[in-house]
């Protein structure tokens, strides 16, 4: 039975915390978006993942740092305490609807992957089976969740470094193979950066969107036990495997196949496992796949679930949302989410390839919100903190500030990319009636 004051359980762990983020991101993101960045810069690609890395590093970190000031806070309150109600309210709905676009886009995926095995079954009914077994997992206990998200993450994680030890046997010969190329791929066909340098800043849409779900640590906040303790820790080894998990696989890619022979039609995992022969990699990779896209989806609905839920409570979003069951899970939101995820996969039923193109450019341009918000919070609040952070972003204000300036110029970069424009004016007019409703929300109020 929930209660209208719901509390959710502190029991996530550290491995949790790392595992869930790292289940955000690394889904359709790197084994299907890496064909297309690939295609776009070349084996340089991997200058792209690092940079945008490295401004996720000190994202990540600011959000440390106010959790360290602010404890039982999450990365909505630390946008309300530094710019008020209004700023919190749109960035927190932005952010619920990009998870529900990034969850109907796993499930569709997953939905599709499975059509491998099961050819006879409609898309839509695999689509909502799976959706189905994401928001059941998603009812239990939060101490459950965790430990199934962790697990679920860690084969996924687990065979990327098989596929990365695997490559790197084959490219130096290690491994018998027909050919072996050593390092001829990422010198041929036009070189490392065939493209120029300027390739490296257009990859850095699609790479944005595979990072995306980084920032579910500053979620994770609330149902953490010491989490102003644990948080620092924690980023500096999560950035560290993003970037290895990102980089290494690409290079492995390119090391094994010229940049060029990159098909977009399916994984260039699945391309790369088919190309040495072995007997059941398609099987294999297919599973990862499944997977994969099943773990990104499980993150997604805790991520757009606690972020109701936050938002309830703080009476931004109906109050019934803020009700708990007695595992600790927030019921009515997991029930909205729910509803609009089975809404998606009977979109998918009708138009797929259309929803596919139109969902996909919305994570990778709201992401580029929230993190600037994040950004800009601790630039703010720095000088009002009530105690001394025991975690300091370095380089303040300088390094903040370079971070902000790079989204920003990589958020305008979106508006004017001509693939993504219906996309973009999807979310540019959500954002428009989100700031008008804003304003009518909060209409003579004053921020307390």
């Amino acid at each position: 039975m929930g209660q209208a004051e719901g509390k959710l359980q502190k029991k996530l762990k550290p491995r949790h915390i790392s595992f869930m983020a790292m289940g955000g991101v690394i889904g359709t993101g790197i084994f299907k978006g890496s064909a297309e960045t690939i295609g776009l810069a070349g084996p340089g690609v991997v200058i792209s993942y690092i940079i945008a890395g490295l401004l996720l590093l000190v994202v990540m970190a600011a959000m440390a740092e106010m959790a360290t000031v602010y404890p039982n806070r999450n990365m909505k309150d630390f946008v309300r305490e530094a710019f008020g109600e209004k700023v919190s309210f749109v960035m927190g709905w932005m952010y619920c609807f990009m998870w529900l676009s990034v969850c109907i886009i796993e499930i569709i995926a997953a939905g599709s992957f499975l059509q491998y095995w099961f050819p006879a079954v409609p898309l839509w009914a695999l689509s909502l089976a799976s959706a189905a077994f994401i928001i059941l997992i998603n009812l239990l206990s939060v101490g459950t969740f965790g430990e199934f998200e962790f697990w679920l993450a860690g084969i996924k994680i687990a065979m990327i470094i098989i596929f990365i030890a695997l490559g790197a046997g084959l490219i130096f010969g290690i491994i018998p193979s027909e050919h072996t190329p050593y390092l001829e791929n990422f010198t041929k066909s036009g070189g490392f950066l065939p493209n120029g340098w300027t390739s490296v800043f257009s990859a850095m849409l699609v790479v944005m969107f595979s990072y995306g779900g980084s920032e579910l640590i500053g979620l994770t906040l609330t149902e953490t036990e010491n989490a102003e303790r644990i948080l620092p820790k924690v980023v500096g080894n999560f950035i560290l495997r993003i970037i290895l998990f990102f980089t290494l696989p690409i290079l492995v890619i390119c090391g094994l196949i010229p940049w060029n022979e990159v098909g977009p039609e399916s994984s260039p995992f699945v391309q790369v496992l088919s190309s040495t022969g072995l007997s059941g990699a398609a099987h294999i990779m297919n599973f990862i796949l499944v997977t994969a896209v099943l773990s990104a989806a499980n993150s997604g609905i805790y991520g757009a679930s606690r972020m109701l839920f936050s938002m309830a409570a703080a009476g931004e979003a109906p109050q019934a949302l803020a009700k708990t069951n007695r595992k600790g899970s927030p019921v009515y939101t997991l029930y909205l989410c729910a509803v609009i995820l089975l809404a998606g996969a009977l979109l998918g039923f009708f138009a797929q390839d259309q929803l596919f193109r139109v969902l996909m450019a919305v994570p990778g341009f709201v992401v580029m919100l929230v993190w600037i918000c994040i950004a800009l919070s601790q630039l703010k609040l720095r000088g009002k903190y009530p105690v001394k952070p025991a975690f300091k972003v370095w380089g303040y204000p300088y390094v903040t500030g370079a971070v902000i300036l790079c989204l920003s110029v990589i958020a305008v970069m979106f508006l004017f990319d001509q693939q993504n424009r219906l996309s973009i004016g999807i979310c540019l007019a959500v954002l428009l009636v989100l700031i008008v409703w804003s304003f009518i929300r909060f209409r003579g109020q004053r921020r307390a």
